[in-house]
């Protein structure tokens, strides 16, 4: 079958309008489809379409830009792969290449994990206070405001959707979450609870450590917004690997982050393929979380890697000298 055979529509309780829902409908709207107005609640159904748009397919978007970041983001520096290797992100519309975006394997995601540790360890931004963190990402939030159309044309250019979704909703509500996020930093509080007798019990939040992040296709920089702001807002660093179909419009965003001020070493983004870069996030052992969000199968694939390292669902507990036995009893059933 045709792409035009094979669009999924998926309809929404109470909306007049239908959102797509699968990795076929990147080439369906990229083809400029018209999709059919559908009412069932939460059903998902096969539709059969006519002929694209022409005009969807022979009118570029606007405004038009010049893809210059295609490298890998790592240590505050954007740099070619450990191998040289490259890989082409397409265009759906037309299905040409957009561009040769640098291919990350796993010498990439040793390299960037160690920039990673090495700013959290030794690096200002877990030390900083969360008032300056949050000045960072309130900086971001206004660069991305002014950067809008060009962060809404790498969107549609690489996801292919449509420019006015980018534009209009997903880049506003990009900004919105990071200033939401920035407004968290200096308000993750600890606790202290009433207990019996002479203990005391105390709740710290503190940063984690270095955070593995891996992201899908279909909303490549809300994806973004949702993995990297909150682990930025509490001072973790991170190694994010992008979907091999939409690498170009994070690399952006992490540029913009840096021109906020976002210290080196802090966010590093890989662009490259699941079952090598994405499977050495999933199992490296100097990584503290893991954030996936992505198909069923390939879940399946990343919490088995994940569930032999040391985040993999094993609670720990630091004791330190002088508490009493019954805290390592409790830790242990967490």
């Amino acid at each position: 079958m045709g792409i035009l055979r094979e669009c999924l529509v998926v309809a929404c309780r109470g909306s007049r309008s239908c959102i797509t829902g699968s990795p076929l409908n990147k080439k369906c709207l990229g083809a400029g489809i018209k999709l059919h107005t559908i009412h069932i609640n939460n059903a998902r159904n096969w539709v059969f379409m006519e002929e694209p748009l022409p005009e969807a397919v022979a009118e570029p978007i606007k405004p038009d830009i010049s893809i210059s970041l295609t490298k890998l983001l790592i240590d505050g520096k954007f740099v070619d792969a450990a191998s040289g290797k490259t890989f082409p992100t397409i265009d759906p519309r037309t299905e040409e290449i957009i561009a040769h975006v640098a291919e990350g394997d796993v010498e990439d995601v040793k390299r960037a994990v160690k920039a990673a540790r090495r700013a959290f360890d030794k690096g200002p931004w877990p030390k900083m206070t969360p008032y300056e963190r949050s000045k960072i990402l309130l900086r971001f939030d206004d660069l991305i405001d002014k950067h809008s159309d060009e962060l809404a044309t790498l969107e549609s250019l690489d996801s292919g959707k449509t420019y006015q979704q980018s534009r209009y909703a997903e880049i506003p509500t990009m900004a919105r979450l990071f200033r939401y996020y920035a407004g968290w930093a200096n308000k993750t509080h600890g606790l202290t609870v009433p207990a019996d007798g002479s203990q005391s019990v105390q709740f710290l939040h503190e940063p984690i450590g270095v955070a593995g992040q891996i992201i899908p296709w279909n909303f490549p920089l809300l994806m973004f917004s949702w993995k990297v702001g909150p682990a930025l807002a509490c001072g973790n660093t991170i190694v994010l690997k992008t979907a091999e179909q939409t690498p170009l419009s994070a690399l952006l965003a992490g540029r913009l982050l840096h021109e906020a001020g976002l210290p080196e070493g802090v966010l590093n983004i890989i662009s490259g393929y699941g079952h090598t870069a994405g499977a050495d996030i999933s199992s490296h052992l100097d990584i503290d979380k893991l954030a996936f969000t992505g198909s069923t199968e390939v879940g399946k694939i990343v919490s088995q890697a994940a569930a032999a390292t040391d985040f993999g669902g094993r609670s720990k507990c630091l004791l330190k000298e002088g508490y009493q036995v019954v805290a390592v009893r409790l830790c242990s059933i967490m």
